[in-house]
This record gives structure tokens, C-alpha cells and sequence, in this order.
């Protein structure tokens, strides 16, 4: 695949779905924030084009007559595509892992929810990027597609809950889509009693709301965990697909 100068998408925004919930908002993400990649299998005229964001990819197009090495940049990504790339990447792969996805919508109020008097639940600001690059290693992925912490911190769509200094749940914008903003949230073991995670989820949907857009909430189908939270948010079962 050929990356692409961004200066040519207004001919190009044309292939991906405009106004979608979950991942497929992706490019418009990548527009919006500037945080991605533009590919395409040829400059002119292509026949197949993805844009990639963290560890997504969303492809478009039709693969057939197109050199199957083509998809190798796809590797080690999650990819949301028509039913007909998943054959041609098997075609490519020597193992590609489907993988079960549930979009949510949020449709009703969220639990009431009332937070330790010790926890401060409030608005991140570009001051909190250390805070969110000290959370565990394996947390990363919740500021990845905005480019790092710093990304993350300074976008005005993340919601944090501190005790002292420490974050101790975080629930963000993940995809900034023009009619959706789908939303991830992490909170760190230890405190999942107090709900952190849903004051944060909940302060944060009231500001999607405030945009005039709706929040979606997209998981995988054995995240039981997250799909309570999910239910628990308001949000409610708009479709499933396979990544």
C-alpha cells in the first residue's frame, strides 16, 4: 500500500461512511485530529484504499485484481472491512483471528453514581499528560489513537478520576466521528467497588451530548465487563460486526 498526501482526501473521504458509530467512524477521526495514515494500492485511480489509526485499519474498496501482497501492510491490525477483503486477506495471512464486535448507542440515562468525596471526577486539561502516561504499560492503548498522552490530554475529550494526584480511571473519545464520538474508558485495578469508571463514562457522555453528538460504546462480544458497563452507562445494542 502507497500512503497518501492527506492534501488529496477531499476526492478521497468519498470511500468511507460518513456519520458511522464505532470504529468505522475511523476516518473521520483520522481527518479530524490528524492522528493516521492514508493508503491506497495506487495514486490514480485506486482500487483499494484503508486508513489506519493505533492498531485499526478500515479498508475499502474491491481487492479483486489487485496483488495480494498489496495487503500486507495490514498485518498485526484490527481490521473492520466488507465480508469480501476477509477472504482475501486469508488468501494473504497465514492466520487471521476474527473477532466478534458489539456496537452500543446511548440511549437512556446512566446510574446514578456518587464517587468517594476523596476522588476528584473532572475534565482532563494538557496539565494531566503525565498522569496519563504513568498509568500502566498496558493501558496505552487508551490515548493511542489521539497520538500519545499529550494527544489525549490536550483534546478536551477525556474525563479523569483522581485521588491525590493519581488517575485512577480515565474514559475518553477513542473515535471522533462527525455524528458519533465512540468512547473507551480504563480504570486501574484495586478500585472497581467505588465506580470510578462510570462517573467518568457518565460526565464524559454529558459533553459528547453538549457537541451534539451521540456516544457509542464498542466492545468485544466475550467482554462481559465492558458490556455490563456499557448497559450500566445507558448505552444500548446498535449492531455487531466482525473485526
Amino acid at each position: 500500500m502507497i500512503e497518501l498526501d492527506p492534501s488529496g482526501l477531499p476526492s478521497l473521504i468519498r470511500w468511507f461512511p460518513a456519520g458511522a458509530s464505532g470504529v468505522a467512524a475511523l476516518a473521520e477521526h483520522v481527518l479530524a485530529t490528524g492522528n493516521g495514515h492514508w493508503w491506497a494500492d495506487r495514486h490514480v485511480a485506486p482500487r483499494i484504499m484503508a486508513v489506519s489509526c493505533a492498531d485499526h485499519v478500515v479498508l475499502r474498496g474491491d481487492p479483486r485484481g489487485v496483488p495480494l501482497s498489496t495487503l500486507g501492510s495490514v498485518a498485526a491490525s484490527c481490521v473492520e472491512a466488507p465480508e469480501h477483503f476477509r477472504r482475501a486477506m486469508c488468501a494473504v495471512f497465514s492466520r487471521v483471528v476474527p473477532g466478534e464486535r458489539m456496537v452500543y448507542v446511548k440511549e437512556a440515562p446512566s446510574l446514578p453514581v456518587h464517587p468517594p468525596r476523596s476522588v476528584a471526577v473532572r475534565r482532563l486539561t494538557a496539565e494531566d499528560a503525565p498522569a496519563l502516561a504513568g498509568l500502566a504499560p498496558e493501558a496505552s492503548w487508551i490515548h493511542a489513537t489521539w497520538g500519545g498522552p499529550h494527544g489525549l490530554a490536550g483534546s478536551a475529550a477525556a474525563w479523569g478520576a483522581f485521588r491525590r494526584g493519581q488517575l485512577l480511571a480515565v474514559a475518553c473519545t477513542y473515535v471522533l466521528g462527525s455524528r458519533y464520538e465512540d468512547i473507551a474508558v480504563h480504570a486501574a485495578p484495586g478500585h472497581g467497588g467505588q465506580h470510578l469508571a462510570l462517573a467518568c463514562v457518565s460526565a464524559l457522555c454529558e459533553d459528547v451530548a453538549a457537541r451534539g453528538r451521540t456516544a457509542s460504546w464498542s466492545c468485544s462480544r466475550e467482554n462481559r465487563t465492558s458490556r455490563l458497563l456499557a448497559w450500566q452507562a445507558g448505552f444500548r445494542l446498535q449492531r455487531e460486526y466482525v473485526h
